[in-house]
């Protein structure tokens, strides 16, 4: 009887295991992709004592335009990882309004597994979830906003097909072990007060206000605040 029980403990636990693993959208072009950069992306974490599958925080900043990648180390703090040049992205500094405006949005975002596409037209990508709740409020709209290869953008932020591997592999590992989401930060620029105030004259300065909150947030604590909307306005906290 005991080998029995043993062997259905087996069976279950192999079962809730490929479970999760059925959560993370595959295809044979993503699994090229990941193992094509894998081994180099272990050897680089491993000399910053980061691990493969770690949870990650992505920052992207339209100028100069860049996308950070951040891992969180054993001692539970987001250290920058990687910088990747971003090869396009729509429009000027400033939010995304409306449908077909051609404008990259700003704001807080998160992806989950099921905002993975492995089999894109763009190579590979993931959608930052635009519009989430805030962009809802104001009544912004849009679709597929994505982070994607193929370096041609109509509204997403468009990475070389190289870089794009690098961060669909981080973004996978990181979920497939357990991570639920990982949170996506866009801002216009870095938001240091002496770099905002040369638009203080802009549109968009109390929206850029209130991004610096979130972007103050990691900058002092090392990792990503929870973000809320209240009566219009991101707030944050632990």
């Amino acid at each position: 009887m005991k080998w029995i029980q043993t062997g259905i403990l087996i069976f279950l636990y192999a079962f809730s295991v490929s479970s999760l693993a059925a959560e993370i959208p595959t295809s044979d072009r993503s699994i090229r992709a990941i193992s094509n950069v894998e081994n180099d992306l272990k050897s680089e974490l491993e000399s910053k004592g980061l691990d493969y599958g770690a949870p990650i925080f992505i920052r992207i900043f339209k100028d100069p335009g860049t996308l950070e990648v951040w891992v969180e180390s054993k001692e539970k703090e987001f250290v920058h990882f990687k910088s990747y040049d971003i090869c396009t992205f729509s429009g000027a500094l400033g939010p995304k309004l409306k449908e077909g405006d051609n404008q990259s949005p700003e704001g807080f975002y998160f992806v989950n597994s099921k905002r993975l596409n492995p089999w894109s037209q763009f190579h590979l990508s993931f959608n930052l979830g635009y519009p989430n709740k805030y962009d809802r409020y104001h009544g912004r709209t849009g679709s597929a906003l994505m982070v994607h290869g193929n370096c041609v953008s109509i509204g997403c932020y468009a990475m070389t097909d190289s870089y794009i591997n690098e961060i669909y592999a981080l973004a996978s590992a990181a979920l497939n072990a357990n991570q639920d989401f990982f949170r996506v930060h866009v801002f216009p620029f870095k938001m240091e007060t002496e770099i905002l105030s040369r638009y203080k004259h802009s549109e968009w300065y109390s929206f850029w206000l209130n991004l610096k909150e979130g972007y103050e947030y990691f900058e002092n604590h090392k990792t990503p605040p929870n973000v809320e909307v209240e009566f219009g306005k991101y707030v944050f906290g632990v």
